[in-house]
């Protein structure tokens, strides 16, 4: 399930549990939060199981959830590195949660701060407001706090996940919106540039932020999240030999538009592609210090 690994923040993350072929996830769907585990026996079939009230929503969204929607219809993978990672694959899709609000804070707390960090923050705030997985999940499993509990989330709680006031503030304006973030969705459907607008016009909600959300629950297979430490740097190593600026990006990745997204995504899982490290990384800031 390759498709989805990009949903899972970090290796401790209390919302997904990878076992095997078997992935279990937690989400909250507009009727009530769901467990839900997923086998993949072969490359063509995925199962699916599901518990709690929002059970019948989330299997009714699950061909979009691992990529039944997405349209590679006109993908020319053109660079060498590209074409051998299309190839090694090929069942590689962008996935759609719907869940929108989900994706948005988990972006805003990953917002300018390495992931490590984020992760961190990501899996304390669950442990300590998620509600425990319904059905059997396994041990310690959350699911995502309602909006309602997002937003009151006491200053305090912030700063000891490691947040930074500017982006709890940021996450808390996201959540005091609630179902209007989810409703986007519905509202514009695949117009992801109006969803974008909408999610834009929040305060502290800026580009990369945006994308990250087009990438998980939009199914968006053109977003590109310009401002990331890494991307353009390590993009601009496989495809110039030396790091891209965001300028330098979208230039380079331009011929592959309506799939940049795609294209992100083979050429991180290239065996070929050895990221540069060297020179400046991301600062770490611990802000419980602050």
């Amino acid at each position: 399930m390759l498709t989805l690994t990009l949903l899972r923040r970090g290796a401790g993350d209390p919302t997904t549990r990878r076992d095997g072929s078997v992935l279990w996830r937690t989400s909250r769907m507009a009727t009530g939060p769901v467990t839900y585990r997923l086998h993949q026996p072969h490359r063509r079939l995925v199962t699916a199981e599901a518990w709690g009230p929002g059970a019948a929503e989330m299997l009714d969204g699950l061909p979009a959830l691992v990529g039944a929607e997405d349209d590679p219809t006109g993908f020319d993978p053109h660079h060498p590195i590209v074409v051998d990672s299309h190839r090694r694959h090929p069942g590689l899709r962008v996935p759609r949660t719907g869940r929108v609000l989900e994706a948005l804070i988990g972006g805003v707390i990953e917002q300018r701060v390495v992931g490590l960090d984020a992760f961190a923050a990501w899996r304390r705030l669950h442990m300590r407001f998620g509600d425990p997985a319904p059905g059997p999940a396994p041990h310690g499993m959350r699911v995502f706090p309602t909006a309602e509990t997002w937003a009151s989330i006491p200053s305090w709680e912030w700063h000891l996940a490691g947040v930074d006031p500017q982006r709890a503030r940021t996450a808390q304006a996201c959540a005091r919106l609630g179902r209007q973030v989810d409703d986007l969705v519905t509202a514009h459907g695949r117009d992801h540039a109006a969803v974008v607008r909408g999610l834009r016009s929040i305060p502290g909600v800026g580009v990369w932020t945006a994308a990250e959300v087009g990438i998980r629950a939009l199914g968006d297979a053109d977003a590109v999240s310009f401002g990331d430490f890494h991307v353009a740097k390590d993009i601009g190593h496989v495809l110039a030999g030396r790091p891209f600026d965001d300028a330098e990006l979208a230039e380079a990745l331009e011929r592959w538009r309506p799939h940049r997204q795609r294209v992100v995504r083979l050429i991180a899982l290239s065996p070929l592609v050895r990221p540069e490290r060297r020179g400046p990384r991301s600062p770490r800031v611990d802000h419980r210090a602050i």
